[in-house]
């Protein structure tokens, strides 16, 4: 079937296959929190992008090959309610931004600045520290050798807008400039967005709306 990436809390995940890589979208918890499962199709290794909440869904998801990984895309309680009792099952190594790491009660193992690479099995991801929804918030780019790109955003980038910066006028403009200089100005309009919360996106989708989006001004 083909992937639409619309999916709900206690309803099936949804899988983008891809020739190098399988990406499951599930929906868990009281916030609509997305979290994506990625396994390498060469390897079978796994990971996990923010155990949001629920892990039996998120466990049931990994099934019994686990995750060598997972990363949380901020610091923002919703995303990694989970997070202790998958690495609890999994013994996963964690992954987070550098300046958000503690704010999340689970050890992160892993420091990530802009510009690392994580790998999950044969893949690599790129991660882009992005400022203004939290102080260490990154996105994960793949730039699929066989097709255009897909960035996980977190809470940084949806249909419509930017992440959430509480009428905060510079933290709107870190943002912005961040999404824009990190994401449109070097990802093509193919690009396909997996946000935190909701249904996914294109940057080609959004990209017309950026004037609209400095003008409000969230």
């Amino acid at each position: 079937m083909t992937y639409s990436g619309q999916v709900t809390v206690g309803g099936p995940a949804d899988v983008h296959e891809l020739k190098d890589l399988m990406i499951t979208k599930i929906a868990v918890g009281p916030m609509n929190n997305n979290a994506y499962l990625l396994r390498c199709r060469a390897t079978d290794e796994q990971l996990l992008i923010d155990a949001a909440a629920d892990a039996a869904s998120l466990l049931g998801t990994i099934g019994d090959d686990g995750i060598a990984s997972v990363v949380t895309t901020h610091r923002h309680a919703d995303h990694w309610q989970a997070l202790a009792e998958v690495v609890a099952a999994t013994r996963a190594r964690t992954y987070a931004g550098r300046h958000d790491a503690e704010g999340i009660p689970v050890p992160t193992d892993v420091l990530v600045d802009d510009g690392d690479t994580i790998r999950v099995g044969q893949v690599e991801l790129t991660a882009r520290h992005l400022v203004g929804h939290t102080p260490g918030s990154i996105v994960l780019v793949y730039d699929d050798p066989h097709g255009h790109p897909h960035v996980f955003t977190g809470d940084c980038l949806f249909p419509g807008g930017v992440g959430n910066t509480r009428k905060d006028p510079q933290a709107f403009a870190s943002l912005i400039h961040d999404v824009e200089t990190k994401i449109f100005d070097v990802l093509p309009d193919e690009t396909w967005v997996y946000p935190g919360h909701g249904h996914d996106t294109t940057l080609g989708a959004e990209r017309p709306h950026l004037p609209e989006w400095h003008a409000r001004g969230w």
